[in-house]
C-alpha cells in the first residue's frame, strides 16, 4: 500500500471511530441491487406473480379465498428469518424459503431455478418496499449453535426434554397449549401485526419454517415477524432453547406412511 493510501485509510478509520453507534454504517445493510432488476423482474413474472401479484401485494390471479395468503412484499414483513425479531431477513434466509418452500402452505419448492435467478428475484422483491433502503431495518443474523452432544443421546436427551417441558409450560403453553396443539387459553385473543386473528402453530406438526431441529431452534430464537411469536434468544440461553426443541420434538406426531390418505 502506498503512503497516500495508508493516510487515506487512517483518515477513514479515524472518521468512523468518531461516529456514534447510530451514525456508523450498518455492515448488514443490503438494499436492492439495480443491476439485477431486469432479470429479477423476468423471473418474478414467470414464477411468482401468479400468487404474489404483479405489484407484490399478495393478490395474484391464482389466489381465490385462500386461508393462507401469499406474502405481501410491500409490507416487508418476513416471517422466516435468522435475524432478530422485527428485522429484515438476510439474502440467505430468502434463498432458503424459495428453494425449500413453506410447509403447510401453497408456497412450493423452486428447485428448478438457477442460483443467479434466485439471487436476481430476491433483489427484485426488495424493490416493492422502501424498508429495504433503511439501514435501521437490518441486523446481523443470530448464530445457530452446534447441536449439543446430549441431543443424540437417548437417556440424556430425555432429561433435557423434561427441563424443556417445564420451560414450555411456563413460556409457551398459554398460546400453544399444554400439549402443543395450538389451543392455549390465549389463542383465541391473538392478532397479527395487521390486526387480523392469528392462530398459534400446532407444534405436533412440522413447522412451516422447516422440519429439522435447527429450524425449530432458529424459530424459537428469532420469533416470527408480524405475529405475537417473539424471539426468545434474549430470555433463554442457546442450550435452554435446545431443551425446548427436544421437548417439542417429543410431542411431534409421526409423519404419515407413504400412500396414506391422512391429511395433516
Amino acid at each position: 500500500m502506498s503512503a497516500a493510501r495508508r493516510i487515506l485509510a487512517l483518515l477513514a478509520a479515524g472518521a468512523l471511530a468518531g461516529l456514534s453507534g447510530a451514525e456508523r454504517p450498518n455492515p448488514w445493510f443490503d438494499p436492492p441491487d439495480p443491476a439485477s432488476y431486469g432479470e429479477g423482474r423476468y423471473v418474478y413474472r414467470r414464477n411468482c406473480a401468479i400468487c404474489h401479484g404483479e405489484t407484490g401485494r399478495g393478490d395474484g390471479e391464482l389466489v381465490q379465498n385462500w386461508a393462507i395468503r401469499p406474502r405481501n412484499f410491500t409490507q416487508a414483513v418476513f416471517k422466516y428469518r435468522s435475524t432478530p425479531y422485527g428485522k429484515l431477513p438476510t439474502k440467505a434466509d430468502l434463498e432458503r424459503t424459495i428453494r425449500h418452500g413453506v410447509s403447510g402452505t401453497p408456497m412450493p419448492v423452486f428447485s428448478q431455478l438457477r442460483d443467479s435467478e434466485i439471487s436476481a428475484v430476491i433483489e427484485y422483491i426488495k424493490t416493492f418496499s422502501p424498508d429495504w433502503k433503511d439501514p435501521a431495518n437490518f441486523a446481523a443474523p443470530i448464530k445457530l449453535p452446534d447441536e449439543p452432544a446430549w441431543f443424540s443421546a437417548t437417556g440424556e436427551r430425555a432429561t433435557h426434554a423434561a427441563a424443556g417441558r417445564t420451560r414450555f409450560l411456563a413460556a409457551c403453553a398459554s398460546c400453544h397449549g399444554g400439549n402443543g396443539d395450538g389451543n392455549g387459553p390465549a389463542a383465541a385473543t391473538l392478532r397479527d401485526a395487521f390486526g387480523q386473528p392469528i392462530h398459534p402453530g400446532d407444534l405436533r406438526q412440522p413447522l412451516r419454517s422447516g422440519a429439522n431441529a435447527d429450524d425449530t431452534w432458529r424459530t424459537i430464537a428469532v420469533g416470527i415477524n408480524g405475529t405475537p411469536m417473539i424471539g426468545w434468544n434474549v430470555t433463554f440461553t442457546p442450550d435452554e432453547i435446545w431443551e425446548l426443541v427436544a421437548s417439542i420434538e417429543s410431542i411431534r406426531m409421526p409423519a404419515p406412511e407413504a400412500g396414506s390418505s391422512a391429511v395433516p
